[in-house]
């Protein structure tokens, strides 16, 4: 398993590479996430989801701003598999060129818990995967 703390930063090109394909998709570190990245998500046909992190300490806390973040139906239940399952069966947002996390408060969760941001970079990294080889990639900033 990866470290959180040892995620690369996101690459020269930023954002309009990952909407380009010139930078792969994937979990990156960033300085920050703003509102910026939403809209240029959106007018690059890409979906994209702010979960905020600000206060959060532990798993269930992680879990349930996921929830709320993706607008998932119903809770996670504290199970990194639930939330595996939601990230690599994203049929219910329609069909977007891409799919973008944007994870605001980063840096305090991971300092707060670094095991289970250890294992969400993981599961996060796993969607990115899945997803790195069909139409539409999925890449989580964290910030």
């Amino acid at each position: 398993m990866t470290s959180s703390a040892q995620l690369p930063e996101l690459p020269e090109g930023g954002l309009s590479g990952l909407f380009d394909g010139t930078v792969p998709p994937g979990v990156y570190r960033t300085a920050s996430v703003g509102p910026d990245a939403i809209l240029q998500a959106q007018a690059e046909d890409w979906y994209a989801a702010v979960v905020d992190l600000d206060g959060v300490t532990d798993r269930a806390g992680f879990l349930a701003r996921c929830a709320d973040g993706l607008e998932l139906d119903g809770p996670l239940d504290g199970d990194w598999d639930a939330l595996a399952d939601r990230l690599t069966d994203l049929s219910w947002l329609g069909e977007p060129r891409g799919y973008l996390i944007l994870a605001s408060g980063w840096p305090e969760f991971q300092y707060a818990a670094p095991q289970e941001a250890d294992s969400a970079t993981e599961v996060m990294g796993a969607a990115a995967g899945y997803w790195a080889v069909r139409e539409s990639p999925l890449a989580a900033l964290l910030g």
